[in-house]
């Protein structure tokens, strides 16, 4: 039911040659050869640099319990929600 839309009958002829037209271009597209040609995720042959996974406190435990409403002895402190 979600996927359906709503069209007023006026609409439907140029929706028709507009789908034909996306129909007629995919259709082209399964006429490329693509044997021996790898699958890709981008045009450009790049890849994104990477940094070390390394594991840290940040460094910056008091700057960041600064900003808590309540922290007490290095920890946020919240209200308890469970009983």
């Amino acid at each position: 039911m979600l996927a359906r839309i709503a069209i007023k009958d006026d609409e439907v002829p140029p929706l028709v040659g507009e789908l034909n037209q996306i129909l007629d271009w995919v259709a082209q597209l399964e006429e490329v050869d693509t044997d021996g040609v790898m699958p890709m995720t981008s045009v450009v042959d790049a890849s994104a640099p990477l940094r070390a996974d390394d594991v840290s406190d940040g460094g910056k435990r008091d700057d960041v319990l600064r900003n808590a409403p309540d922290a007490r002895e290095g920890h946020f402190t919240v209200p308890k929600v469970v009983e």
